[in-house]
């Protein structure tokens, strides 16, 4: 006969299968949700360089002031674009779909949104990219990873100072690693086995933009990694700073 308590352990195992699922699903509606405020002011920037740009080419008669006028028109307006295509990727939640992608355009392409925020904090983000073939990758959630972890290692840096992110080729030939390194205050030592921990956070709760503290973030980014056959590390030193780094397979094709 069935132990009566099994069938109870069954059911609550499968309803927290259910709400890893509901939380893997609007995990890219909270990263556009997040990034609202930065984008709804880089767009007003957008549109108070267009309008002015606008209004001098119709002021001005001459070809040289007109093509400037419509050169930074044109510019914006690609920018603008570029931004839009960006957030509705994030707000995609793909199940399938990986292909060969450009993890260097995965990047900028967060980095663009991220971009306003860095300059409000103070914080300079350096990219060093090295020559690596295309991963297989769903380019939609990778970058809802990359979000989380460049946000993380913005709040490390409330006082301003520094973000590297690395692109480089892995000491195993066939993967390619991204690594988001800070210069904050560091992790200790006892906190790193939980760090990836559901609902685990070493935050107090969300800063003035109303971003982190849930405690979802790195243990949804562990999930995508790891569906992807990849792995996500982390290596802190106390005073020194925290450096992320995910390892993702090369594409089939690019790996010949």
């Amino acid at each position: 006969m069935q132990d009566p308590r099994d069938a109870e352990i069954a059911e609550l195992k499968e309803q927290v299968r259910r709400l890893e699922k509901m939380l893997s699903e609007t995990q890219p509606l909270v990263a556009v949700g997040e990034l609202a405020g930065t984008t709804t002011h880089e767009f007003n920037n957008i549109l108070t360089l267009t309008i002015n740009y606008a209004q001098m080419g119709l002021r001005r008669n001459d070809d040289e002031t007109r093509e400037k006028a419509f050169t930074k028109i044109l510019d914006a307006s690609q920018r603008a674009a570029k931004i839009v295509g960006v957030v509705l990727g994030l707000a995609r939640n793909r199940k399938s779909g990986r292909e060969a992608t450009d993890l260097q355009a995965l990047v900028d392409d967060v980095l663009l949104l991220l971009e306003r925020e860095a300059r409000k904090y103070r914080v300079a983000i350096e990219t060093r990219y090295e020559p690596v073939p295309p991963v297989l990758a769903n380019g939609n959630q990778i970058q809802q990873v990359l979000v989380n972890l460049l946000v993380n290692a913005r709040q490390a840096s409330p006082s301003g100072g520094r973000i590297v992110v690395k692109i480089r080729r892995a000491d195993d030939p066939n993967y390619v690693e991204v690594a988001v390194r800070d210069f904050g205050p560091g992790i200790p030592p006892e906190t790193l086995p939980k760090i990836f921990d559901a609902f685990y956070s070493t935050k107090s709760g969300p800063d003035e933009t109303g971003k982190g503290g849930s405690g979802l973030g790195l243990a949804l980014c562990k999930r995508v990694v790891e569906e992807h056959a990849g792995k996500i590390r982390v290596e802190s030193a106390l005073g020194k700073g925290t450096s992320f780094v995910v390892r993702l397979p090369i594409a089939p094709d690019a790996a010949k």
